[in-house]
């Protein structure tokens, strides 16, 4: 499991022309991808980190101060381009099995204490961001 992890003043994704997930405050827009291998100790872990994780100004966490966090499932983290010019996905586990994680990954962070906006799964989205810093961690585990 990969998360690229931003640190935004706020975001949002839009699907057709339609906001379907938004934070309007500081907080957390995680990029998420899954890969063959990962279960439910991979989703609980990353959950667990993204909301502890102290990267917010004064290094507090989300979990701190209780920042909103928004998901994107983004299965081209796992995309590999070492060769030719066309990357491969074929790390990213496919959408029968990494849908019920994203939402999985979703769910534990909300069991956390978390506020979660999420995009819509599989679909075509634009994502608007203002980072804060510029801050970006990229998590794997």
């Amino acid at each position: 499991m990969r998360a690229v992890i931003q640190r935004v003043e706020q975001a949002s994704v839009t699907v057709d022309g339609d906001v379907v997930g938004s934070i309007e405050e500081p907080g957390l827009l995680v990029y998420l991808g899954i890969t063959h291998t990962d279960g439910s100790a991979e989703v609980e872990w990353m959950a667990r980190k993204t909301w502890g994780l102290r990267i917010l100004r004064e290094e507090r966490s989300a979990s701190d101060v209780g920042a909103p966090v928004l998901v994107v499932s983004q299965f081209t983290l796992y995309g590999d381009a070492r060769k030719g010019r066309r990357p491969t996905w074929e790390a990213a586990a496919p959408g029968q099995v990494s849908e019920p994680l994203y939402e999985s990954f979703c769910a534990e962070l909300e069991g956390l204490g978390a506020t979660v906006a999420r995009g819509v799964f599989g679909a075509e989205m634009r994502v608007s961001s203002v980072n804060d810093g510029p801050f970006t961690v990229v998590l794997e585990r």
